[in-house]
């Protein structure tokens, strides 16, 4: 099967971009910053995004690149004759599944707010409300699937690449309107006081360990997820300079996520350890008593769609292709048996709160907390891990095999310096935090 190709560096910089940026900026990172303390753990998350994200997203763009596969073969190619590697390929796979059976019902809940706000009927929206009603949680979560891969279903040029392109740019112009529309607001000093300003009485080890999550999390590292675009690029550019572009998007649009919603709680009286449901609850109350609501929801909901869409769709792309590589089957087909597959593991999530009960942690925990801890706490930090082992190590691919490739092409390069940051402090921190994370997890 001839391997697919990216029409363009654009088209690999916002497909890349897009997989980073989604709901675990404008979602799920918000929600972590007002249960975390606010401006300290943004600080702590800058720092894991530079010092741990950044080389892990090197060292696994350049994988993808090196294999030209996607991540349930990417090993195989690389790997020494009878080495074991290719088996993090197949867990991969299955943390990109574990992803989506959470992610997908997600993508579902936006959708049913920007209906209900763009046909004007979002006076008595709840967010406790919408998740207890299983019709309405199934029905959503299967437009975003049915969406997500009817896209996929064309060419990688034709559908993905070009879709992610208008929308990219649509949700950059969006948050910038909305951003400077939430700092109009009274409670606007206050907000980005409490999200920008660091109080370091409140950085622990928790703290932390939730900013390495994040950032993981939100880049979608330790998956592959990353690797499957590096394997549908030439050599024309360098990976350090390709993952800095990368990483600066996802980052600013993380930090405009705050900007939003911050100002906003503290305009309205929300309080910002709400957890999951802070974005739903907040930005529906505001958008209730802003006048022109109905507008500016829509446009919110709107903006929360091409966010959550663009990470589904790349990882419904890495799923897709590694299934493809592991079958033979046409994109069509494959779309078809994967979306199926996607929406009954999904269902779990979708009707986890009303009929299909699981309380995993704590008499409150459900299901999206089980997937959760799965993909975030365990599958991103572990795969990251191996990652990184075995691209720095002889007894993986090697130093000298990894920095070849990924200083091939234009732009920056890894560094001699660099070496010790990739090769001891990153796989040291991952370590530490990992067991630090798992030991203060709250398990009840």
């Amino acid at each position: 099967m001839q391997r697919e190709r990216l029409g363009s560096r654009l088209g690999f910089i916002l497909l890349s971009a897009g997989c980073a940026i989604g709901c675990g900026n404008v979602w799920k990172f918000p929600w972590m910053t007002g249960e975390n303390g606010g401006g300290g753990f943004v600080l702590i998350y800058g720092i894991c995004l530079l010092l741990l994200g950044l080389p892990v997203m090197v060292m696994e763009l350049t994988l993808g690149r090196a294999s030209q596969a996607s991540p349930v073969k990417m090993y195989q190619k690389l790997e020494k004759k009878g080495q074991k590697w290719h088996l993090h390929g197949y867990l991969a796979l299955v943390g990109n599944v574990c992803l989506m059976a959470f992610y997908s019902v997600v993508t579902g809940w936006m959708f049913y707010y920007f209906v209900r706000f763009i046909s004007g009927n979002y006076a008595d929206l709840g967010f406790d409300q919408m998740i207890s009603e299983p019709g309405l949680n199934v029905g959503y979560l299967a437009l975003a699937v049915v969406i997500g891969f009817l896209i996929l279903a064309f060419n990688l040029n034709g559908g993905l690449e070009r879709f992610t392109k208008y929308m990219m740019v649509a949700l950059l112009v969006l948050m910038l309107v909305l951003a400077v529309r939430s700092c109009t607001l009274s409670g606007a000093a206050e907000g980005l006081k409490f999200y920008l300003l660091p109080d370091f009485s409140k950085i622990n080890g928790r703290v932390v360990v939730a900013a390495m999550s994040q950032a993981f999390f939100t880049l979608s590292l330790g998956i592959g997820s990353m690797a499957i675009f590096g394997s549908y690029i030439g050599k024309e550019r360098s990976m350090m300079g390709e993952s800095v572009n990368i990483i600066i998007l996802d980052c600013f649009v993380a930090i405009t996520a705050g900007i939003i919603i911050f100002p906003a709680c503290f305009t309205y009286g929300q309080e910002v350890t709400d957890g999951p449901a802070l974005l739903f609850d907040t930005m529906a109350k505001v958008f209730v008593n802003m006048e022109g609501g109905r507008i500016w929801g829509s446009l919110f909901f709107l903006f929360m769609i091409f966010a959550a869409l663009s990470t589904e769709l790349a990882v419904f792309e890495n799923i897709l292709a590694c299934v493809r590589e592991l079958t033979g089957w046409s994109r069509p087909k494959g779309c078809i048996v994967c979306g199926v597959g996607i929406f009954l593991v999904s269902l779990t999530t979708a009707l986890g709160f009303s009929v299909w009960q699981f309380h995993p942690f704590s008499p409150t925990s459900v299901w999206l907390d089980f997937w959760d801890f799965v993909v975030s706490t365990n599958l991103l930090p572990l795969g990251s891990l191996i990652i990184t082992l075995f691209c720095c190590y002889k007894f993986g691919w090697g130093w000298d095999n990894f920095i070849a490739e990924a200083n091939t092409g234009k732009g920056m390069k890894v560094k001699g310096w660099m070496k010790p940051i990739f090769k001891y402090l990153v796989p040291t921190v991952i370590i530490f935090l990992y067991v630090y994370g798992l030991i203060t997890y709250k398990w009840r």
